[in-house]
């Protein structure tokens, strides 16, 4: 009981940071994960006699993969949630530390993932921005240079557009769909603002991931 206690404790420490994130994978999955992690760990060591313990953990080194493997996806050619899927793998070794007693290990251990998560992002996104990446849908009147317009106001905050598609809504008015590259200090804010300075610009609709821009911010 007392090595599943540090296991859930030790979880739910790395959980919190994650949900702290907002992160697919929040305190009670990862929670869940050293906890299982742990149980395993034990009925393999204890609960049959007369076999190789590390069987049941070497499943587990397998086994966590697939749940791991369920926080990745892809938008667009960015691949999302290798961090989170890292997190719950790593997560898993301090569950299996935990169920052999190795408290020492699965304690240092979980400071460094809360080093790595914590410290290191500040200085990744201080020393390696990359631009962000926001869907555009506006509508402007028909002309030669309703592209060379809206490329003009985003220039003016750095950002760009990566594709174009336009959609045509009547015989004045076309319908511009523009997956816009933004520089990492930029808000949705910034980017509506300069988007009501185009010249006969309306229904301007923006989507993007807002938790980007609450981090920006400090809140």
């Amino acid at each position: 009981m007392l090595r599943l206690l540090v296991a859930l404790i030790l979880g739910a420490v790395v959980g919190l940071e994650r949900e702290r994130q907002e992160r697919a994978a929040g305190l009670r999955t990862v929670t869940m994960v050293s906890l299982g992690s742990c149980l395993f760990t034990i009925v393999g060591a204890y609960g049959f006699p007369n076999t190789d313990p590390s069987r049941v953990a070497a499943q587990i080194v397998t086994g966590i993969g697939f749940l791991g493997a369920g926080t990745i996806f892809l938008r667009k050619d960015l691949v999302r949630g290798l961090t989170t899927a890292a997190t719950i793998w790593t997560v898993a070794a301090i569950g299996m530390a935990a169920g052999t007693s190795q408290y020492i290990v699965a304690v240092f251990t979980t400071l460094l993932i809360l080093s790595v998560l914590m410290v290191l992002k500040p200085i990744e996104k201080r020393f390696f921005k990359r631009p962000s990446e926001a869907l555009v849908s506006v509508v402007v009147p028909r002309g030669e240079s309703e592209i060379e317009r809206v490329r003009a106001a985003l220039a003016v905050i750095g950002a760009f557009p990566m594709s174009i598609r336009i959609h045509e809504l009547n015989d004045t008015d076309d319908r511009l769909e523009i997956d816009v590259g933004l520089p990492a200090h930029r808000t949705t804010s910034d980017l509506l603002r300069q988007l009501r300075t185009i010249e006969g610009a309306k229904q301007v609709l923006i989507t993007r991931d807002l938790i980007e821009d609450r981090v920006r911010a400090g809140n």
